[in-house]
């Protein structure tokens, strides 16, 4: 009998990309559901695969959301990543706008990231706080490295104090524009912009 065209057209996915499948089923239903009404099993029928291979990649389902967590905060790291030698008042506008396009393009996951503060589960939580504050320190570096905005170890801790804060700021602006998308990227970059730049400013 010959083989249906549908099977042998289908291709095996390579380890690398079964994780991702699975992954990006899993940010979509963290972003839409709280972490205790999330079944794993439900992840295994959206990517169509079975349960015993879901939990083969990701023993349990803290295993599984700290995962999404963490592939999240690595893409927002790379994304948001300062250009050497550029200062850092020039970089701030290209680089919202890049960020802003992964928040619309990648709305599940951004969701999903900042919902893991809301789960009781401690890895989950310590991974989403490492994250945060490896992006507080990216962005605290590249000050650093600007002649312009390097501050003294003495001023560092309110520098860093105001980089939380706006860190804060604009994950709101950007989770209440994913939901009421009234105004258009532009406008939430320059919102962003203009308080971040506050942020900075020396006193």
């Amino acid at each position: 009998m010959a083989a249906n065209p549908q099977e042998r057209t289908r291709r095996r996915l390579s380890t690398e990309e079964r994780r991702e499948q699975l992954l990006s089923a899993g940010a979509r239903l963290f972003a839409q559901n709280p972490y205790d009404d999330v079944w794993v099993e439900r992840v295994a029928e959206i990517a169509g695969v079975s349960r015993g291979l879901l939990y083969h990649y990701f023993p349990t389902k803290s295993d599984f959301f700290a995962a999404v967590v963490q592939r999240e905060s690595h893409r927002m790291l790379r994304l948001t990543a300062a250009v050497r030698g550029v200062p850092v008042r020039d970089q701030i506008g290209t680089g919202l706008d890049t960020f802003l396009a992964y928040v619309e393009s990648h709305a599940e996951g951004f969701r999903a990231f900042h919902r893991a503060e809301e789960t009781g589960d401690v890895t989950v939580r310590r991974i989403y706080r490492e994250g945060l504050a490896a992006h507080e320190d990216q962005i605290l570096a590249a000050l650093a490295a600007d002649p312009r905005t390097a501050t003294t170890p003495h001023e560092l801790p309110t520098l860093r104090l105001a980089v939380r804060g706006w860190l804060a700021f604009m994950v709101t602006v950007c989770l209440e524009w994913l939901d009421e998308p009234e105004l258009p990227r532009e406008q939430v970059r320059d919102l962003c912009a203009r308080a971040l730049l506050g942020a900075i400013a020396p006193e």
